[in-house]
């Protein structure tokens, strides 16, 4: 009766090999794609932001070039451009800058491009 169970629990083993395989590798998988994926979206993180960050810069630097011409020559800008720079300058100054997970950036962005446009 001995001989029958130790008979079964080698073919056990070898039964459930394919199945022990597979949940080893999916955990070691699992473990180095969170590694991986933690890289990857600092890396993404680091590129939106520089690019967020450079086009900010570019509107404050318009908006500055277009506040000094204003200061020389006012009779040159109208007050609808007068206004718009304005409501470009006050849209910059409510852009999040420490908070990146604020649902109003995207709105406050689409903003500035059209007012940008326009």
């Amino acid at each position: 009766m001995e001989s029958q169970s130790q008979f079964v629990d080698i073919f056990d083993s070898s039964l459930n090999l394919e199945e022990t395989h597979y949940k080893e590798g999916y955990d070691e998988g699992y473990k180095d794609g969170l590694v991986a994926g933690k890289e990857d979206a600092k890396q993404v993180g680091l590129k939106s932001g520089f690019e967020i960050g450079e086009e900010l810069g570019f509107y404050r630097g318009c908006i500055n070039l277009w506040n000094s011409a204003m200061k020389v020559a006012l009779a040159h800008f109208s007050t609808r451009i007068q206004n718009s720079i304005k409501q470009m300058e006050d849209l910059i100054d409510r852009y999040p800058l420490l908070d990146p997970e604020d649902e109003s950036i995207q709105v406050i962005m689409d903003s500035l491009r059209l007012k940008f446009r326009s």
